[in-house]
């Protein structure tokens, strides 16, 4: 499993998570049973889920659990082999990580599947958070609640040998190429607002539309966060490369990753704490690191 990741630099190794969980009142700490007392509360797993109903770590849509989606598949390096109920990848991780921080063991976190743009539609959900790179963008936080972002992802360009992106060293270089991305991502948007070619860029349900209209020529290039951009030149496509990337905030918009909540759903304050928690104590870091490891070898294009 962790040896696809090594293909991309990550480290072999990342810090133990903190586990946090959020507290309940003293009045109902008194009268908890004498196996849910702070003696038994490491060996008992009703000990690991947020026991006050007052609590905001405690909305979750089913009680005593927290539901997580992902997508359908979901790929490397943000889950391995399609298994985030193994805590394995980034996003997995970080899941695995904000759970824990929430109060929430691991065997209190279950997994669902959504696609990735039936996730960002107005209405309710069927989880309470969901994974799968959605960049923070204010036309999609008019139907949904995002959390505080996990990581910032730059754009990158992934083509074949003899691609017309070849070579190019900005953005002036690219109008003539003929793009495909995964509908409703900000690689899309990237293309249209920051690239914007001389031709429409072709649209794909998924990535993996994107990967297979690569393979067969029918698009010159196409564009992906950075991390799937080197997966998919290293693993996935034989012959390609990532023949550039853009600097993060490059556009108009940093493009962060946040969870995605239901809109006003009051869990949204745990989880952010969470996040925050996290990242001020370094658990964060080590897992950009352990799974996101740093790739220099890909080129900036200018703006």
């Amino acid at each position: 499993m962790k040896s696809t990741s090594t293909r991309l630099a990550a480290a072999l190794a990342v810090g133990a998570l903190v586990m946090a969980a959020c507290g309940s009142d003293d009045d109902a700490a008194d009268d908890a049973p004498a196996d849910t007392t702070a003696d038994t509360a490491a060996d008992t797993p009703a000990e690991t889920t947020p026991a006050d109903a007052a609590d905001p770590c405690a909305n979750t849509i089913d009680d005593g659990v927290l539901t997580i989606a992902t997508g359908e598949p979901a790929f490397f390096p943000w889950v391995i082999d399609d298994a985030p109920e193994s805590g394995q990848g980034f996003e997995a991780a970080v899941a695995y990580a904000v759970a824990a921080e929430m109060g929430y063991a691991a065997d209190a976190v279950t997994w669902v599947r959504t696609s990735f743009d039936e996730a960002i539609q107005p209405g309710a959900k069927s989880f309470d958070l969901n994974l799968q790179q959605y960049s923070i963008t204010a036309e999609r936080d008019e139907n949904i609640d995002f959390s505080l972002p996990y990581f910032t992802s730059n754009q990158a360009i992934v083509g074949l040998e003899g691609s017309a992106a070849e070579g190019a060293t900005s953005i002036a270089d690219l109008k003539g190429v003929k793009f495909g991305a995964q509908v409703g991502t900000t690689s899309l948007q990237f293309i249209t607002d920051v690239i914007q070619p001389d031709q429409e860029p072709l649209v794909y349900d998924d990535n993996v539309g994107a990967k297979a209209a690569l393979e067969a020529n029918q698009i010159d290039a196409a564009v992906f966060d950075l991390p799937t951009a080197l997966f998919v030149s290293a693993v996935e496509i034989e012959g390609s490369s990532v023949i550039g990337q853009f600097a993060s905030d490059a556009g108009e918009n940093t493009d962060q990753f946040g969870m995605v909540l239901e809109d006003g759903n009051p869990l949204k304050e745990c989880v952010d704490a969470a996040i925050t928690t996290i990242t001020d104590n370094g658990t964060l870091d080590a897992l950009v690191t352990e799974w996101l490891a740093d790739n220099t070898g890909a080129p900036f294009i200018s703006e």
